[in-house]
This record gives C-alpha cells, structure tokens and sequence, in this order.
C-alpha cells in the first residue's frame, strides 16, 4: 500500500463529516451561496501562430492561458504545458467548462513534456494526456495512474530537466483522491520552471501557507507566479484547499514574484462565488496594497504574454 502523504504543517483533507456538511445540509438548509452556474469571462483566440514555435535561448519565456489551471509555457526552445484540461467535460460528463479552452488540444505545438501538479480530475486529465502525448512530470505516485504514458515522478524539491529547462517540484498545501480509496495516496504540489531568460512559478491547487516564503527564497527570483485566486467559498470548507485572492496576493508578496498572473477562475464552477467575482476581488486587493499595477496580469483565456527578468 502506498504511503499516506501530508502537508508540511501535518494536516490533510477534510474529514467526511465536514465534506457532507458542504455538500449535503448546508444546501439542503439554504446556506450555502446561490450563484449562476455560467458566466461571460474574457477569451480571445489564440495566435496559433505565434505560440507554434518556442522562443530560443536568451529570448522572453512565453506564457498561454489555456483556462482554470492550464498553461502553455514556452522557452529556451521547449514548449511545456501545466494542468492541461482541454475538453468539454470531465469526470465522465459530471463536470462542464464554462468557457472553451484557450488552445484546442489539436491544435497545441508540439509539447516537450507535459507537468501535473496533482491528481484532481480538473487539473490530470487522461483524455488530454494521451492526446498530447507527450512525457509526463508528476508527483510521487502517479505513475500508475499515467498507465501508457511514460512518467518521471517527483518528490518536492526534486529536480528533472527538459532540454536545458530546470524544473523543480515544490510544496502545496492541498490534498489528493482520484478514487474512493487512495486519498492522499500521491504527492500534490507545484512547479518551478527556470530557464534562460525567465522563471515561472506554477502553484497548482493549494490554500495559503508558510510554504511560499521557502519556495521563493530556493528557487527565485520568480518573474512569474501563476496563482490561483478562485474556489474559495465558502471559506470555512475551502481555505484549507484553496486560496483567495486576497491570500493569493499574499502568496505573491511572500514568493517575493516580479509578476501576479491570475489563474483557477472562470472555468469551472466549483464552488459557490460567482464565477466572475475572484479579479474584481484580486484588483481590490491590489489597490488597497497599492502595489505596481503592471504588475498584476489577469490574462484572457487563450491570450499570450512574454515574461522576461
């Protein structure tokens, strides 16, 4: 039997009692928040063109929005994707995008190799994996479950390389289950990648912790940090999984990043805020902090930017 992991702080998911309070009494009772199912959020067609080739070596790093946790990253002439959910529905139909991914998979460059931060049906996608095709990088454990793809696991700071690209599994605060039975079974956590001209941070799913501070300390400076600011509500069930904005803005200030990128909203309807509230909040939040507002980047879906230190 694979071992049980935890976070740093030793704690780990929610017990079932407060799972069934969320999910079932709470909406039954009326407490829970009601919001719409699906909303407008900004998407623009991708430049297929320019995203075909990956910059070389010395030139900007080049980051994809794909929607939710997915990433196209490119440099030193690698072309990587992180998460990557690229079909209607997941889950066997349970779950449906609110919003159509930024990159169809079919029409993705050829990728190097593609990084799971963890084992959740929003963020390792099987149908996505294979249709890529590509090499895997993932978390302890999940080798099994890539059945047919060939898979590096990686313990957090643990280190593989693309190309000439550093890429360094680091800690989340989050939880695994794929199944009924292997909660926290596999390693959950995020992705540093480092190459020539740029370093960018992906956090996968992860609440707030102390955790940020040492990430950016190991592996900055980060010039990019692809935080996720959505699925937060309620906070009494979610903050122990997810952050929101104002913990993301947190988050960035302890990682000590060159640049806010804003993911995990508008995609999927997890929870119970408002699809379009976590940027409204996220700007708030920067205002009040009044921080540099080039460098707060909330992207449309499927729009591109270069990042550069």
């Amino acid at each position: 039997m694979p071992p049980r992991y935890r976070n740093l702080d030793g704690s780990g998911p929610h017990p079932l009692s407060a799972v069934l309070r969320w999910a079932v009494l709470d909406r039954v009772s009326g407490k829970r928040r009601k919001t719409p199912a699906r909303a407008e959020v900004p998407r623009v067609d991708a430049d297929l063109r320019r995203i075909a080739t990956p910059p070389a070596p010395g030139e900007p790093a080049r980051l994809t929005w794909l929607g939710h946790a997915s990433w196209l990253v490119q440099l030193d002439g690698i072309s990587l994707v992180i998460d990557p959910v690229l079909f209607d529905t997941l889950h066997g139909g349970f779950l449906r995008r609110n919003a159509p991914p930024g990159v169809p998979v079919e029409k993705l460059p050829r990728i190097d190799a593609s990084l799971v931060t963890h084992n959740h049906y929003d963020h390792l996608d099987l149908r996505t994996l294979r249709a890529i095709g590509s090499p895997v990088i993932a978390g302890t454990g999940l080798r099994a479950t890539m059945a047919g793809l060939r898979t590096a696991e990686l313990g957090w700071w643990d280190v593989e390389r693309v190309g000439d690209v550093r890429i360094t599994y680091v800690p989340a605060q989050h939880w695994s289950r794929r199944g009924l039975f292997d909660t926290n079974r596999t390693l959950w956590g995020g992705f540093v990648v480092q190459g020539s001209s740029a370093t960018v941070y992906h956090a996968g799913d992860t609440a707030f912790f102390g955790g940020f501070s040492e990430i950016g300390a190991r592996t900055g400076p980060i010039d990019a940090a692809l935080l996720p600011i959505g699925a937060y509500d309620p906070g009494w069930f979610m903050e122990k999984q997810h952050m929101n904005p104002e913990q993301a803005v947190q988050a960035f200030v302890d990682l000590r990043a060159r640049t806010f990128f804003a993911m995990h909203w508008g995609t999927f309807k997890l929870t119970d805020e408002p699809l379009g509230e976590p940027p409204r909040r996220l700007e708030q939040e920067w205002k009040r902090r009044a921080l540099p507002g080039e460098r707060c980047r909330v992207l449309a879906i499927g729009e591109t930017e270069d990042v550069r230190r």
